[in-house]
């Protein structure tokens, strides 16, 4: 029984080794997903900073262990991490404990991560659930990027700089979101928006 456990679990190591390519970029993808600088990602996970700047850059084998420390931090499970290859179907369900939650500070809003993490440099898209009186503050993003927000329930109002703007339930609100910006939920009823974020549109160029 020993030796077939380690049999395993060198079966497992070498797996990750062959997937190093794609875990770095997985990370990377994901931490920027958070907006997680190196440096918090270590603090949350526990790995050194200089470690995980080697496993993005492909330049390190890690262990099954950091792999798991990596994932803990990263709100994902491991199989997911490992499972993220190039030559993965198209055709993919993302369970819900596997799908990334935010919460504000109050509790009152949730930020739902359902965008693609492999397209997270240039297109990222949300849930957005806010109680009355609940507020997502953003810093700006990269220049000539472009937020879409989408009101399904509730009323949002939107402060981009100063200029604000009400959106209702079927309305759709896009505004650049480079600069400083509020979403805040002033109805009687809960917020529930779909927000998608372009990335350093072209069209802003």
């Amino acid at each position: 029984m020993t030796m077939e456990r380690e049999g395993r679990r060198g079966d497992i190591e070498k797996g990750a080794q062959v997937l190093s390519g794609q875990l770095g970029k997985t990370v990377q993808r994901l931490r920027k997903a958070y907006n997680l600088s190196l440096s918090e990602l270590a603090e949350q996970s526990g790995v050194a900073k200089s470690i995980i700047s080697q496993i993005e850059r492909n330049e390190t084998n890690p262990t099954l262990a950091t792999i798991w420390r990596l994932s803990k931090a990263l709100d994902v499970s491991i199989e997911g991490v490992l499972a993220d290859t190039d030559d993965r179907p198209i055709l993919q369900k993302q369970s819900r404990a596997d799908t990334p939650l935010l919460v504000s500070n109050d509790g009152k809003v949730r930020l739902t991560i359902i965008g693609w993490i492999k397209t997270v440099e240039w297109l990222q898209w949300y849930e957005i659930s806010a109680e009355p009186g609940g507020a997502l503050e953003s810093e700006g993003h990269q220049r000539g990027s472009v937020e879409n927000l989408s009101v399904i329930t509730g009323e949002a109002e939107v402060d981009v700089s100063g200029v604000v703007e009400r959106v209702r339930a079927g309305e759709t609100l896009r505004y650049r979101c480079d600069r400083p910006h509020v979403i805040r939920s002033v109805g009687d009823t809960t917020l529930q928006a779909v927000m998608v974020n372009i990335m350093k549109a072209a069209v802003l160029d």
